[in-house]
Parts: structure tokens; C-alpha cells; sequence
């Protein structure tokens, strides 16, 4: 229970006193805008190039070092990914610190030192500030990249990708750029698995050789620090760092579609679908548009009470949130509202969300746009109790050219837009007849009502990199069925005869989830005993039995018996091969097609279980063999489609098994290794025990 000092009980007794003298009909009147002091900023430059602005703030015995690099962006090609690789590297130690030492180095201060590719940061006690200041120097001018780092880093980057392959949200934002710069525009470039996989050491250490020179950075110190100093400390540490010739570019600037155009990312499975209308902008930093655009775009979907977060979430109940982005840019910028929204109501999303757009053009209410310039005051002064922020300020004026005052005045400036201003941007950066309409969903359930809204009534159909893709599947051979298709996958694996021969399955395999190895165990007896046990370690973290009548599962919430629903569903995931039992057993079975699956025409059979649940196999037409399913899976998170591809078959007593399945679940994705698998063992009496 909140506590009050006598003086805030006074202070509330005494309201009803003077509230007799307010009219609260009307809203209080604005004070005038103040002039916000963020600290007078220093600064030199040495001979090399290297500029260095210096803010003192002695309110707090600390200091934020930020060095930037000013690199024109460029296309990277086949080795996509090799820049940012590089960025993190530079965090993998020197030529006199192994990574090791380095990170010791830092611990010991208690600092924080990040890196990226076009930037160093390093934030600790003022008293520190010495070493971090030799210790930003030594990366910047020594970075020691090594083979082993950069196969770690490569791992990594591929296992994100592999996530983000069944992430609506990362799909969302990956075609957002292709559609809004293009597949060849620096902005527009993908990581895909294959240009990881391309980088070489020799790519990132090249890159680093090149850009990481003092005549494109630019260094800002702010925090307890004395300007004298420093400037000795920085000169001492940088002045060996010699200038570089850097690269310069020329490419085509994108531009908005001629006319509204609907792009559509098939999701199989998917009970929610996310919605994006983005184009690119001509905005600058340094324009003069930039204050009051960004204040109409935080009035639109920059905030909690924008426009068209009250539409969408408030009066609608259509999403949990709406949002728009109205990015400046030194080369070109954009424009994007997005949410995430129910299927059933996609369309209607849509609909209010242009019509928000539309609207935006009419103009705002003089108490409307002195909500949101509150709003905005706000947040800017909690924005100035973050060092990092004042740096970034002060390395901005530089690199923009924007005036000695911008950041103290922008306030002010803020307080000066007006409605006409309003309605002006509004006209000038909403494009809702000149806009990508991205929806990342499920085909079945919303395409067709999408595709009412488009202009031309037509939709067009990308893969999750952008790439255009024939939706519609192609039709099965005549006479072709849903059942064929599955006979034809028993058959592949070893066929019917061989698959009775097989009494009990034992497998080990293995995996690395968020960096921790688990081993799974499964023991399986016919015709559907069953036995999981998931461990990390020695400790058993997960198990789950059935005796063929009874169920019981255990984990780090306890123990329960499975009951219900949930025990005849156990009963079935039990069964050794349940493609034997597809012909009975009340399963209903659909053929949907020929697709494609990373590069490999497959059947696509939706198979319907005796409980109603839904799973999409997708069979190898030339294999014959099943090389993914799909699922959809209800969480407290909400509904996420869980995906498992199954490779590298190999036979064990007349039956072959996939000894790899990639599985992904949501966000989190990782690869399933079969370490050993025993066929037909003799099994300890109480295998299968749920006493």
C-alpha cells in the first residue's frame, strides 16, 4: 500500500478549497515550451580526422564513450551478413587481449562495451575513464578477428535465421524492405542461410581494414569528465590512428508504388495474420519537415493514444496494439503501420487502418494536437536522462549539420507546430493511395478477403524473402488421392510388411537450446506404449509415459495424470507408425495439392485425427518420403504454428527413420540429431510404469 508524507495529506485535504475556483470543463493551458539545457558541448579534432565532442555532467560519477563511423551504406551481395559479423567480432578480443582477457578487462571496472559495424560503446565510472578510453582505442585500431570467433558467429546468425523462418514478425519486416527499396538497393538486402555461410574471414577483416578510420568517426564523451583532460587522454590514445581512403557509392533512390498494391505471405496455419502499410520517404534529418512530420506521425500511431491505436485496439478490440514509424534518413526513409490482428478481422483492420490514414488528412483538433506535444515534452526529457542519448545528440549536430541549437530548442520547435502544419504533413508523408499492404497470414482464411480491398483485385504473392511466388497449388495427377500419397510414403520407408516387424523403438537424440545440450529419449512399444524423457545433463527436466491405458507426465511443475482429451491424444502420438491406421480409425484425410518445399515439389495432405486435430504432412513427390509437418499449437503466448522437417533418412532393420528434424516452435527453432537408434531390444520389465 502506497504511503503519503503529512505534507501530500495536506496538499490533498486542501483541494476541494481551490477546486471551486477551476472550470475542469476546460483543458489547462500550455506553459510555454522551455529551453532544454542538455550541456554545453566541447569539442577538437585531431590531425587524423577524428572528431571528438566532449559534454560535461557531473551528476553522477560515470562516463558514456560512443564512437561512430559515417559508412555510406552499400550492397554486400552473395556474402550478405558480413558487415554485421564484423561488428560482432570486434568484441572477440585484440591483437594484445584475447577475448578472454578482454572481457575480464571490462569486468573488472564494471563497465559495458558493445560493438556493431559502424560503432563502439563503452559506458563506467568516471574514474575508469583512462582505461576505457585505451580500451575503446585498442579495438578500434587492433581488433583481432579469428576462424574460430567467426564459425561460432556464423552458427548463430544461421540458427536465428532458421527462427525467424516461422517468426511473423521477422517475416513482416524482412519483406517490408525488399518491397519498399528492392532486393539490390543496400537497404533491401536479406541474410539468408546461404550468404552466411559465403562470409570468410577475409571478408570481415577487409571490412574493418577499410571503414574503421579516424576521417569518417566521430567520438562523443559525456559524464563526469573534464574537457582537458580528456582531450590529453583521447589524443595519447588515437593520435597513432592513421586516415584511410574510404569507398563512396551511387544507387537508385526508391520510390513510393505509383498505386496501392497488396502483398500477401502464405502462413500456413496461422490464427493471426500481420498487417503492414509502408512505403519509403524522402526525409532527411536535417529537413525542415522533420520536427513537424514527426509530430503528426506520433499524433497517427507513435503512442499509446494515437489515432490509430485507439481505432484499432480500443474501439475495435482488433489488436493488442497499432503503430506507426515515420523514419528521417540520410539516404531515404519510410513510412510503416503495423499490427497484429485476428484473422477474422484482417480485412476490417485494414479497412480502419487506410481510413485512419485518410482522415489524417482532414486535420486535428487544436486539443488533440496539445495532447500529443505533452506527450512528446515527456518523453524527450526521459530520452535526456540517458548519456547515451546526449551522445548520440551531439555527434548528430556534426553529422547532419543541423544548427548549434536544435536539440536545446526542439521543444520549443515542438510547441511551434501547428494544425495547419499538421494537415500539411499529413498530406505530404500519408500515402494511402501509394502504399505496400503487407499481410503475413493464412492464406485459406484471409487472402480472399484481403484481396477485396486491392485496387486492381489482385494480390500479390511473396516468400518469406520477398520473392514472388505462385500461390495457387498445383493440382494432383488424375486419379491421385490422399491415401495414395500416404501408401506411397509407407512404402518408401521399408512398406507395410517390414513396419509390423517392428515391436519396440528405442532412439537417443540430441540438441542445443539456448545454449544449454538436451538429450530426448523415446522408448516405444507396439502397438502404443510409450516413453519420453527429455534431459539435461543427468537431470530428467521432462517425462511423459503411457501404459497403453493410463498416462502421466512429470516435469519442473510437478507430476499430474493424463486425463480427458489429453490422454486420447497421448494414445495416438503413442502408436509406432500411425500412417497404418490413416485408412481407419475415424482420420480424415485431404489432398490439397502440389507445393514446394526448399526446392522439392511435395504432395500436401491435411490429415484430420479422431479428436479434430488438424496437421499438414508434405510428402516428396520424387521420394516418396514425408519432409515437413505442420501444426498449430495454443500457448499462453497465443497460437503459434510448430514446424518439423524431416532429412538425412537412414534404414535400421528394413525401416528407414529421419536423423535430423529441425524443428520450430514460434520464435524458437533447433535442430533434433538422432544419436543412436536400437530396433526390436529387449525392454526392462516397468518401461512403461505410470505407478
Amino acid at each position: 500500500m502506497k504511503k503519503f508524507s503529512i505534507l501530500t495529506l495536506i496538499a490533498l485535504m486542501t483541494v476541494p478549497v481551490f477546486a471551486q475556483e477551476l472550470d475542469r470543463s476546460k483543458r489547462p493551458q500550455a506553459g510555454p515550451a522551455p529551453e532544454i539545457k542538455i550541456g554545453e558541448t566541447q569539442s577538437f579534432t585531431l590531425d587524423n580526422g577524428l572528431k571528438v565532442f566532449v559534454v560535461e555532467n557531473h551528476k553522477l560519477p560515470r562516463v558514456t564513450i560512443s564512437l561512430n563511423f559515417d559508412i555510406q551504406p552499400f550492397t554486400e551481395g552473395d556474402k550478405k551478413g558480413y558487415t554485421d559479423i564484423a561488428g560482432d567480432l570486434l568484441s572477440t578480443g585484440t591483437k594484445s587481449m584475447t577475448k578472454e582477457e578482454f572481457n575480464k578487462a571490462v569486468d573488472f571496472i564494471g563497465a559495458n562495451f558493445n560493438t556493431s559495424s559502424s560503432a563502439l560503446y563503452a559506458s563506467g565510472l568516471s574514474k575508469y575513464e583512462p582505461k576505457l578510453i585505451e580500451m575503446v582505442a585498442d579495438v578500434a585500431m587492433n581488433a583481432n578477428f579469428t576462424q574460430e570467433e567467426l564459425d561460432k558467429l556464423k552458427k548463430q546468425y544461421i540458427s536465428g535465421l532458421a527462427s525467424e523462418k516461422d517468426d511473423p514478425d521477422a517475416i513482416a519486416r524482412n519483406v517490408r524492405k525488399v518491397l519498399m527499396y528492392g532486393s539490390d538497393h543496400p537497404y533491401g538486402e536479406l541474410n539468408t542461410e546461404s550468404t552466411i555461410e559465403n562470409i570468410e574471414l577475409a571478408d570481415a577483416q577487409n571490412y574493418y581494414n577499410t571503414y574503421f578510420k579516424p576521417n569518417i568517426a566521430y567520438m562523443a564523451i559525456v559524464g563526469d569528465v573534464n574537457f582537458k583532460k580528456t582531450k590529453k587522454l583521447i589524443t595519447a590514445a588515437f593520435k597513432s590512428w592513421e586516415k584511410g581512403v574510404i569507398p563512396t557509392f551511387t544507387y537508385p533512390t526508391p520510390t513510393a508504388p505509383e498505386a496501392t498494391e497488396i502483398v500477401f505471405v502464405n502462413k500456413p496455419g496461422a490464427v493471426q495474420s500481420v498487417i503492414s502499410v509502408n512505403y519509403p520517404v524522402d526525409l532527411k534529418p536535417a529537413d525542415a519537415d522533420k520536427i513537424p512530420a514527426s509530430v503528426m506521425n506520433t499524433l497517427f500511431g507513435g503512442g499509446f493514444t494515437s489515432r490509430l491505436n485507439l481505432n484499432l485496439r480500443e474501439a475495435n478490440s482488433y489488436t493488442y496494439g497499432a503503430r506507426s514509424a515515420l523514419s528521417d534518413d540520410e539516404y531515404i526513409g519510410y513510412f510503416d503501420a503495423t499490427a497484429k490482428v485476428r484473422n477474422d478481422v484482417t480485412d476490417s483492420a485494414l479497412v480502419e487502418t487506410m481510413k485512419e490514414m485518410m482522415k489524417m488528412q482532414e486535420g486535428v483538433t487544436a486539443e488533440e494536437l496539445q495532447g500529443i506535444k505533452n506527450y512528446i515534452t515527456g518523453n524527450f526529457a526521459i530520452g535526456l536522462e540517458n548519456p547515451q542519448t546526449v551522445a548520440r545528440f551531439a555527434i548528430n549536430k556534426e553529422l547532419y549539420d543541423l544548427p548549434a541549437d536544435y536539440y536545446s530548442k526542439y521543444l520549443m520547435n515542438v510547441a511551434k507546430v501547428s494544425q495547419d502544419d499538421i494537415k500539411a504533413m499529413a498530406a505530404k508523408y500519408i500515402r494511402p493511395m501509394n502504399a505496400y499492404i503487407l499481410v503475413v497470414g493464412n492464406k485459406d482464411e484471409v487472402a480472399d478477403k484481403v484481396k477485396k480491398l486491392s485496387p486492381t483485385g489482385q494480390i500479390r504473392f511473396v516468400d518469406t524473402y520477398g520473392n514472388e511466388v505462385v500461390e495457387t497449388l498445383k493440382p494432383a495427377p488424375a486419379g491421385m488421392t490422399a491415401q495414395k500419397v500416404v501408401d506411397s510414403y509407407i512404402r518408401a520407408i521399408g512398406g507395410k510388411e517390414n513396419l509390423l516387424k517392428v515391436k519396440t523403438i528405442k532412439s537417443v537424440m540430441s540438441a542445443e537450446m539456448m545454449g544449454r545440450a538436451i538429450h530426448v529419449n523415446v522408448t516405444s512399444e507396439a502397438p502404443n506404449k510409450f516413453l519420453m524423457e527429455m534431459k539435461m545433463g543427468e537431470m530428467v527436466v521432462q517425462k511423459q509415459v503411457y501404459d497403453g491405458v493410463k498416462g502421466k507426465e512429470s516435469g519442473m511443475q510437478g507430476e499430474r495424470e493424463v486425463t480427458g482429451d489429453d490422454l486420447a491424444s497421448l494414445a495416438l502420438e503413442a502408436q509406432l507408425f500411425p500412417e497404418l491406421n490413416y485408412n481407419k480409425e475415424n482420420y480424415t484425410l485431404e489432398l490439397k495439392g502440389i507445393d514446394n518445399v526448399n526446392g522439392k515439389e511435395v504432395y500436401v495432405v491435411d490429415i484430420t485425427n479422431p479428436l479434430g486435430d488438424k496437421m499438414t504432412n508434405f510428402y516428396s513427390l520424387e521420394s516418396g518420403l514425408l519432409l515437413q509437418t505442420e501444426t498449430t499449437e495454443e500457448t499462453p503466448q497465443g497460437a503459434f504454428v510448430a514446424t518439423k522437417a524431416f532429412s538425412d533418412y537412414k534404414e535400421v532393420k528394413g525401416v528407414k527413420y529421419p536423423y535430423l528434424i529441425k524443428q520450430s516452435f514460434g520464435p524458437q527453432a533447433f535442430d533434433m540429431k538422432m544419436e543412436s537408434m536400437e530396433v526390436n531390444a529387449k525392454l526392462p520389465k516397468g518401461t512403461f510404469s505410470v505407478e
